[in-house]
């Protein structure tokens, strides 16, 4: 063993595993704070970088999501706008059913055809007031409604639209029918009926593409917090463990500062050479 008051092999060698001992420290502590133990590409590049991909596929399946929800939206709207009309449909052929009988009077007749054209111009303005988002399935303006169901944009959920105005293929009834006459009424009675069962057919199709847009809603919300999951597993930090490490790191901590203290010592014992 040699005695030098120039190199101090002791200090230098307590000094590096001092130093990584604060390296892991500081590591295991940002692993504590951020709750993560990949938080940056410096911790683990590969981990980082497949971590990242896969943020960015969440983020990708978000738009998606709101893109199905947009798209259910505009089909609930034709739904109800649908309902509704098919209820006015059932009240028109009511009326149409009453002024076709031939014992009525002119008076009573008159008070049946003002309330069936109260009905049939409602029928205008609920298909005219079906929008969400720009979009009304029911009034003819639009031909489907179409929503992302992929995260890179290439798929997509689609819907045909029912265009539901009057004196169409499904609402055959026109805008100027009347029953102010019992002839009239009498006509009308099967082109009401064929428009309700039109109106209830394009209501099934508006349900089905309902039930689509729900289903792959569904499974893109479940996708998403799959891969959040498995984001998870990748640069999450176990507590437990790091709890258990920062324990351990701190005592070795401090036995490094005092192997360090102790080498810095060694130089000292030169002294007693020469006394």
């Amino acid at each position: 063993m040699s005695f030098s008051v120039n190199t101090n092999t002791s200090a230098m060698t307590a000094l590096q595993y001092l130093q990584q001992t604060q390296g892991q420290l500081n590591q295991t502590q940002s692993a504590i704070n951020s709750g993560l133990k990949v938080a940056t590409a410096k911790d683990d590049g590969a981990i980082y970088a497949i971590a990242q991909n896969q943020r960015g596929a969440v983020a990708g399946y978000s738009s998606v999501i709101s893109s199905l929800n947009n798209g259910s939206s505009a089909i609930d709207v034709a739904l109800s706008a649908g309902q509704s009309i098919s209820d006015l449909l059932i009240q028109l052929k009511q009326k149409a059913l009453s002024a076709a009988d031939t014992s009525l009077d002119t008076a009573s007749r008159q008070a049946l055809n003002a309330d069936f054209t109260a009905l049939r111009d409602q029928i205008s303005t609920i298909v005219k007031n079906a929008v969400f988002n720009g979009f009304n399935l029911v009034d003819g303006s639009t031909t489907k409604v179409q929503a992302l169901a992929s995260a890179d944009g290439t798929r997509h959920v689609t819907t045909l639209a029912q265009n539901m105005s009057l004196s169409g293929a499904i609402v055959t009834i026109k805008t100027t029918s009347t029953v102010s006459t019992q002839v009239k009424a009498s006509a009308l009675i099967a082109t009401i009926q064929t428009s309700l069962t039109n109106v209830n057919s394009a209501l099934a199709k508006l349900s089905a593409g309902a039930a689509k847009f729900s289903i792959q809603a569904t499974f893109t919300q479940k996708l998403s917090d799959t891969l959040t999951t498995g984001i998870g597993h990748l640069v999450d930090a176990n507590m437990a463990q790091e709890s258990a490490m920062l324990q351990s790191l701190q005592v070795k901590q401090q036995l490094g500062v005092q192997a360090l203290s102790i080498a810095n010592q060694s130089p000292q014992t030169i002294l007693s050479l020469f006394k």
